[in-house]
């Protein structure tokens, strides 16, 4: 069986959003700092209400925040 991991673009859309901060982010959506890092760093993956939620604070679409991609995984 494949296996999939959710990558997501939240630290690209900060820098061209007047670089807004983890912490700015974070208020505007209602969640720590320390969550936006970990879902930033891949180690957290978002409710697909707070995916939304990140979405619609930098007004572009789910898909331009978050993607859903195969690992590649040897022998196979």
């Amino acid at each position: 069986m494949e296996k999939y991991r959710i990558q997501n673009n939240i630290r690209r859309l900060r820098f061209d959003n007047n670089e807004m901060t983890q912490e700015q982010l974070a208020e505007k959506v209602g969640v720590t700092r320390q969550t936006i890092l970990a879902i930033e760093s891949a180690k957290y993956s978002p409710s697909l209400e707070l995916a939304f939620k990140i979405s619609q604070a930098f007004g572009v679409p789910l898909g331009e925040v978050f993607s859903y991609t195969a690992i590649d995984t040897p022998g196979q």
